[in-house]
């Protein structure tokens, strides 16, 4: 494996992490953001659901924009949008400056997440073996740091903009600095010798993306009702202290961390198939202990279960797509796809947390976590979608470890 390669995943990795920080810096502080700008109850979800479908936006902007421009170049750019973005979500005092803010945000955020996929995609069909879970625990590791931060804000009843600066300054030079050896996929620093003409990028049709799109879905409304739902969950209808009730989206986040640490050993063994398999029915197992769960800590075992199920179906989705496009269309054509797969992550956050409220309110929250469950067991349906080509890694297919350089497939 060359050093340039090594050195693009380690920077890419970092720029999960990075990213990771940012997201949970701005939606663990929700609150203080209200409180400062004077949002109303009524006005507040309409400047949480602008942030994911500006993102989506941003997500359909990048990929016609890598038609021109290569992905590693998008990051490099959008990594540092983000930062700046947050501090001016915690700099602002006046709601116009807020909504511009997280305006730019939520459209940075896409271009970021996508091009981010994009080359975590490239690089793992570089190494020739599973890498995506491990580019995924470091964002979910990003997240737990960037709790903590906000938990220590809070804490000390820090103003936003003291919590942000501190990290601002010292992110964003770094992904600066780190953007230098981002690599595209061949070993070079650049994809391919020729940007992907129009055809090839706009190779994956919809149709065929179609059960992946579903499950990414499907995956994020199992994350949205966890992030959102977990601790009026537990101190509702299980009785919690309040206290206690803010440990399960940290236990979430903790096996998150875990799973994906371990997923990339798990596909080279076992195949991505099993694997999928295995994350759709631990994670309904969760849900199920969830809704059955008759206190706290079987409730907690739930989530813990959550965790380590549904870590490993968003980065194995973005393989798998990525996958299909250079089976079927070749060369650039994965990074059309990791795109358009990347718009259902918006779409499943956008439908989560709103699903499980009304049912709730209308019906139980017992039974409201059944939905999720079922919705994530229509995953066992299309796992066949997850299942590699004789000449690619997993199933029992690994390619040797040497750099694929004359390649330019950017494949999920």
């Amino acid at each position: 494996m060359t050093d340039v390669l090594r050195r693009g995943r380690a920077s890419l990795t970092f720029g999960f992490l990075a990213q990771g920080v940012a997201f949970a810096l701005l939606v663990t502080r929700i609150p203080a953001i209200q409180d400062r700008y004077g949002v109303s109850d009524a006005l507040l979800p309409v400047f949480l659901a602008a942030v994911p479908i500006l993102a989506g936006v941003g997500s359909v902007a990048t990929e016609r924009l890598v038609r021109r421009i290569r992905p590693r170049q998008l990051l490099r750019w959008s990594q540092p949008l983000v930062l700046l973005a947050l501090l001016g979500v915690g700099a602002g005092d006046r709601l116009a400056g807020l909504a511009v803010a997280l305006a730019a945000f939520g459209l940075a955020v896409g271009a970021l997440d996508t091009s981010m996929n994009m080359l975590g995609v490239s690089l793992q069909r570089s190494y020739g073996r599973s890498i995506m879970l491990g580019f995924h625990a470091a964002y979910s590791f990003g997240g737990i740091l960037g709790a903590s931060l906000a938990w220590v804000g809070a804490h000390w009843d820090l103003a936003l903009w003291v919590s942000y600066l501190p990290v601002v300054v010292v992110l964003l030079p770094a992904v600066l600095v780190g953007s230098r050896w981002y690599v595209d996929g061949d070993g070079t620093g650049g994809a391919r010798t020729e940007l992907p003409r129009k055809g090839e990028a706009a190779g994956v049709g919809f149709k065929a993306l179609l059960p992946l799109c579903l499950v990414m879905t499907f995956a994020y409304i199992g994350d949205s009702t966890v992030s959102n739902w977990s601790a009026k969950y537990l101190q509702d209808v299980l009785g919690s202290s309040e206290q206690l009730a803010t440990v399960p989206y940290n236990v979430y986040m903790v096996t998150t961390l875990v799973g994906r640490a371990v997923g990339d050993l798990g596909v080279r063994r076992f195949g991505a198939v099993a694997v999928v398999r295995g994350g759709a029915v631990v994670a309904a197992g969760g849900f199920a202990v969830v809704a059955a769960a008759p206190g706290e800590w079987v409730g907690m075992l739930g989530f813990t279960l959550l965790g380590l199920g549904l870590c490993v179906l968003v980065p194995q989705t973005f393989a798998a797509a990525g996958r299909l496009a250079d089976e079927r269309h070749g060369p650039g054509a994965s990074d059309a796809a990791v795109a358009r797969l990347n718009v259902f992550n918006y779409v499943g956050f956008l439908i989560g947390s709103p699903l499980v409220g009304a049912l709730g309110d209308s019906w139980s929250y017992r039974g409201a976590m059944l939905v999720p469950m079922v919705l994530v067991l229509v995953t066992l349906v299309y796992a066949r979608s997850f299942e590699a080509g004789p000449d690619r890694y997993g199933d029992g297919h690994e390619r040797s470890r040497t750099a694929d350089v004359g390649r330019g497939g950017n494949g999920v």
